[in-house]
């Protein structure tokens, strides 16, 4: 059975963060805790782009979007589907 898009991003999100608090945790504030900062976004924008073949460019990041493991799931399902 295939990884869903929710799974993988969530697995990558793991990895770049180094928490597994994203897995149980849809609604964690990845910035307001300090979980993400700017470098660790850029490299989840890499990971992303890379794992599913999509351009993220920094200029279209809006932090607000990418603020919770679930945000950045609906971010990723709206480019590439579930």
């Amino acid at each position: 059975m295939a990884v869903s898009t929710k799974q993988r991003v969530i697995d990558i999100l793991q990895h770049v963060t180094d928490t597994d608090e994203v897995q149980s945790d849809p609604d964690l504030d990845l910035f307001g805790l300090g979980i993400l900062d700017s470098l660790g976004t850029v490299q989840l924008m890499v990971a992303l782009s890379e794992s599913f073949g999509i351009q993220i460019s920094l200029a279209e990041f809006d932090r607000a979007e990418w603020a919770t493991p679930r945000k950045v799931v609906a971010y990723i399902e709206s480019r590439v589907g579930p």
